[in-house]
This record gives C-alpha cells, structure tokens and sequence, in this order.
C-alpha cells in the first residue's frame, strides 16, 4: 500500500511533496508540478518565485502578481519519506540535510579536501578529468595529447546527451575523420561516448564558471570515476556519411566515363554506308 504523501500549502493551494520525483506536484491539478531542482538553494530550504495566476514558477509569458516563496528542505518536508528512500532511520537522519544525502559525500570530500581530480576510463586507460586544462588528461602518458574538449565541440550529440568522438586507442587522442572522402569504417579508431564536462566534474565546472561550487550538485549528482562507452561504427553517423560519399564517387565515375568515352566510327565511315533501301 502506498502511504499518503505529505502536503505543503502554498497561497492556498496545496502541493504534494513527492521526494521521489523531488518535485512538488498540485494535489487538485497534478499535472503542474514544480521541480525542485528549479528552485534556488537557501539556507535551510529552497526558494522560488511563484505565479499567483499559473501557480507554478512564471514563465515568460505568464501575467499577474508574482511572490517569493521560501520552503523548508526536503528532510524537513517529509523525513519518513527520505528515511526510506535513502535507508536511514529517523534517529540517523537527525541533523543531516538534503545535501548530506542527496549528493555522494565520500566524492565531495575527495574532490574538495583531498583535490582528486574525477578519472574517467577509456578503452582501459585512465584519464584525469581536468577542467582548469580543457581536457581528459591521459595518466602516465605525457606523450598523448589526451582530448581537448574545445576540439570536439562538434561531436556534442543532444540525442544522446553526450560526446560520441572518433578515439585513437594506440596514441590515446581524438583523431579527426576526412568525412568528405571517407569510404568505409577506420580500422585503427573506435567511437567512444562519455558524458559533458559539467557531468564529468561538476564542482570544477562550477569553480572555472565562477559559481558556488554546490550549485546544481543535487540534480546533477556526483561521481568520484566514470568509464566511456565504446559505440560501433554501424550505430553512429558514420554509415549515412560513407554511403553518400560511395554515391557521389559513383556519379563522378559515370560522368569521367562518358567525357572518355572514345567514338566508335568516323564521319566519314559513317556516310559510306548508305542508306538502306
């Protein structure tokens, strides 16, 4: 049986607070929903501006009086609820706050006391996730240029939400592919998808914006290692590019053929025959 949601009222409406989906969700209207990650971290809570008329965070269309509304945190709102989620007892949960349990404590210390820079691995090497240097750093290989993320700016997939980039797995780089001549899968790279910077190391992306290192933490989360995925060839853009390049070389070889093509009889020849009666 599924317990009954705590509820928070709001200028008179009421919101279920659904630790779950960490959203507050209207309980008469339940399809407008107020996310918590939409809202501002304050001190001991959260705080958002607040559309009397759509009753919702405004939009940029929405009209009326707005208001700032501050609410409790999460382990306040509901701490049965958080309790459960994050396997704690009540008397553990005394005293922690959504940080403590919503971000991973051991990779926050790591990254802020200890200075460990995220690792990510790559087709069995390791690589330093190095925002201040704009890119995956190779370990114990100072001959790789690694991957400069500002070099594969274009390989960004919104689809996939991620980098999918051509990797040279012997020089442990990004290696460029000629798209305009390229007529068949490159047998000395792979394709390898990994996760944007922000993902990779959120604090440090954070610090080289300029930003409270916190910001975004609890949405985004926080990994202290991540491995790559290695993607094949057929599952990319790349078939799509080869079969239009093996197209337009057969038209060009059509059209050299015909240019080259030598006369079979002269003029001359031709008017000896007669005509046929």
């Amino acid at each position: 049986m599924e317990r009954e949601l705590p509820s928070i009222n709001i200028e008179g409406t009421d919101f279920l607070v659904d630790i779950n989906k960490v959203e507050l969700r209207e309980k008469d209207n339940p399809v407008n929903t107020i996310s918590i990650y939409e809202m501002r971290d304050v001190e001991d809570g959260y705080a958002f501006d607040y559309s009397l008329q759509d009753k919702n965070i405004p939009s940029l269309i929405s009209n009326g009086r707005e208001i700032l509304v501050k609410i409790p945190e999460l382990v306040v709102l509901d701490p049965a609820g958080m309790a459960e989620k994050y396997k704690l007892s009540l008397e553990e949960l005394k005293n922690k706050t959504d940080f403590d349990l919503m971000v991973d404590q051991t990779a926050f210390d790591d990254r802020i006391q200890k200075g460990m820079l995220p690792t990510i691995e790559i087709q069995g090497h390791i690589f330093y996730v190095d925002i201040r240097m704009d890119m995956l750093r190779p370990k114990d290989d100072f001959m790789s240029r690694g991957i400069v993320f500002d070099e594969i700016d274009h390989y960004f997939s919104e689809e996939a939400n991620a980098y999918i980039i051509p990797y040279n797995p012997k020089t442990r780089e990004f290696q460029e592919l000629d798209y305009d001549s390229i007529l068949e899968f490159p047998k000395d790279l792979i394709a390898v998808q990994f996760p944007f910077q922000r993902e990779l190391d959120p604090i440090g992306w954070n610090r080289n914006g300029g930003w409270n290192i916190k910001e975004d933490l609890k949405r985004i989360g926080l990994k202290s290692h991540f491995e790559a995925k290695t993607i094949p060839w057929k599952e990319t853009y790349l078939p799509q590019m080869i079969t239009e390049n093996l197209k337009v070389l057969k038209e060009k070889s059509i059209k050299e053929g015909l240019e080259n093509k030598p006369v079979s009889s002269s003029k001359k020849e031709q008017g000896n025959k007669g005509r046929k009666m």
